[in-house]
């Protein structure tokens, strides 16, 4: 029995062992199975948190990125930049490259071309519709429309035409439209500069190294803006066929406005052929009357051969020389100090003091002050007065500012030199430069005493420029009433300003061309309403310096301490 039992229980035994290999085999298989499929799903577990772990730190890094992606140094830096900016003297921008673009026609692209002129037609107006017929009619690539703005850009992509291309490419924007259009000039198409200050220097605004530097001018915007307003009014009240005006520092040339009317809008490219257009204060060349007394006066005093209240007596109604008379507009006294012959404007009192100083004095003083050469400023916009010929009566009649011509930069450079101790100091555009002196035109004595008359012809009864008389600001200058040169019919009146006399800080020359009497204006002269009885400047241009400096005083006077002390001064006293 036991040994049958070991037997069975053998069997047994091996029939145990079978049956869980062949258990343990099918369930190491599917243990197998699984643990590839985990695998896989690891894997993929993996790969998938791999992406969401690198796209998690780029969008960190974005976000984190103190950069901004989308200002304007970055996009500037995308189309490398071909032209600086040009700045005013705060740093306030005039002239900058933008990117723009030109719209092209691809002919071949076009499916319908009736019905793609007809939405041109709807859409441009202004687009010559038979002059495209003939272009698409050749099949072959053109412009359509150079310079377009967002606006028309928009306008052609609503079109849903593929054969509209739009060709990327820098423009130069003029912030101010029109309001320096004389100063800052235009460039073409390919970024070269074509006038104006975008011309003189552009060499400089193209220069790699310089391109993240914006050049800075000496003009002051607000400034600018103000004084264009006073005389594009002025112009509509009195009627007039233009006007200028120029702002400068008599300390150091520089140059805060300079407006020449009519002006235009920049940003148009359109071409300017008419003179009317033309810079007045740069390149108009005219003959400034009466403010060349100044002139005269002042030499007669420098030479020593009289003093301010030196007495003329007997002056004659008027004066002969060769077969022409000179004489007064107004009848003056007989009798007249140096001082009340360039207060009252006496063209005979003038000529008996040219006489004392004499042709060659008088020749050396216009070549010194450079009168009759080309005004220098960093234009190329520029006029050329004509050479003089002194024949018989010449000195007589440069001696009240007929028979000479210049440019309104050069006078109003020479009457800054008149009032700032004699220094004669080249004008300029540019802001932080080297100041150009060309010497001393008279004596520090002679320029105090000249800048006390000056103030007189302002603020005395007998005087031509009443109107000018704003207080706080001690406004002293001269009037001038003559003709353009090469147009006797084009009259000009003028008045060069300076102010505060007592301590000159700056000139203001402003003209205004074939001025006519308003009727229904009433002047509030010298405390009394009155009208206009004479179309002289001291009726137009001497009411539009007045308005000026009453608007741009409080601006001028912020910005120069020693002006400001000055102004709090006579308002006190």
């Amino acid at each position: 029995m036991k040994k049958k039992y070991k037997k069975d229980n053998n069997i047994n035994q091996r029939s145990f062992y079978f049956e869980d290999y062949l258990e343990t085999d099918k369930k190491n298989k599917r243990l197998k199975r699984y643990n590839n499929f985990q695998d896989r799903i690891y894997i993929l577990f993996f790969l998938f948190f791999s992406l969401i772990l690198i796209f998690s730190i780029r969008i960190t890094h974005i976000a984190l990125d103190k950069k901004d992606n989308f200002n304007f140094e970055k996009e500037k830096s995308k189309f490398s930049l071909l032209r600086r900016d040009i700045v005013d003297r705060k740093g306030v921008i005039i002239s900058r490259n933008v990117n723009t673009f030109h719209v092209a026609i691809n002919p071949s692209l076009v499916k319908d071309k009736k019905n793609f002129l007809i939405k041109l037609r709807l859409n441009f107006p202004e687009i010559d519709i038979n002059k495209i017929e003939k272009k698409l009619s050749k099949d072959k690539y053109f412009r359509l429309k150079k310079r377009i703005d967002q606006n028309d850009k928009e306008k052609f992509w609503a079109l849903g035409e593929k054969a509209i291309k739009f060709e990327p490419f820098q423009a130069r924007m003029y912030t101010h439209g029109n309001l320096f259009s004389h100063i800052i000039g235009q460039v073409d198409y390919d970024n070269y500069g074509i006038s104006g200050i975008e011309k003189f220097f552009d060499k400089e605004l193209k220069k790699k190294s310089h391109l993240n530097k914006p050049l800075k001018l000496t003009l002051d915007s607000n400034i600018q803006y103000i004084i264009n307003k006073e005389v594009s009014s002025a112009i509509k009240i009195f009627d007039a066929t233009g006007g200028a005006a120029l702002l400068m520092d008599v300390n150091n040339g520089d140059i805060l406005s300079l407006v020449s009317l009519p002006n235009f809008n920049i940003n148009q490219r359109s071409t300017i052929k008419d003179k009317k257009f033309i810079n007045k204060i740069t390149k108009g060349v005219y003959e400034l009357g009466s403010i060349f007394k100044t002139f005269t006066v002042a030499l007669a005093l420098d030479h020593n051969l009289v003093e301010t209240g030196t007495l003329l007596e007997n002056i004659p109604k008027k004066i002969k020389c060769s077969i022409h008379e000179i004489t007064d507009m107004k009848e003056h006294p007989k009798n007249l100090s140096v001082e009340e012959i360039l207060i009252r404007s006496s063209n005979v009192g003038s000529v008996i003091l040219a006489k004392k100083v004499g042709e060659k004095k008088y020749k050396e003083f216009i070549k010194k002050a450079k009168l009759t050469n080309n005004p220098d400023i960093e234009l190329e916009e520029v006029g050329m007065p004509h050479q003089l010929k002194w024949n018989k009566c010449k000195l007589e009649t440069i001696s009240y500012g007929h028979g000479i011509t210049t440019t309104p930069l050069q006078a109003t450079a020479l009457y800054a030199a008149m009032t700032n101790g004699g220094k004669l100091i080249t004008p300029s555009l540019i802001k932080d430069r080297t100041i150009k002196y060309s010497g001393s035109i008279i004596s520090k004595e002679t320029s105090i005493k000249l800048s006390k008359i000056l103030r007189k012809v302002v603020n005395s009864k007998i005087g031509t420029a009443s109107l000018a008389d704003k207080d706080g600001y001690y406004v002293g200058g001269k009037t001038g009433t003559a003709e353009s040169y090469g147009d006797k019919r084009n009259r000009i009146n003028t008045f060069i300003s300076i102010f505060p006399t007592n301590k000159p800080s700056y000139t203001l020359f402003v003209m205004l061309e074939n001025p006519k009497i308003n009727k229904d204006l009433i002047y509030n002269y010298r405390g009394i309403e009155t009208k206009a009885p004479y179309n002289t400047s001291g009726w137009n241009s001497v009411y539009v310096a007045g308005k000026i400096i009453e608007k741009i005083g409080p601006i001028l006077a912020i910005n120069n301490s020693e002006f400001t002390n000055l102004h709090v001064a006579e308002k006190t006293n």
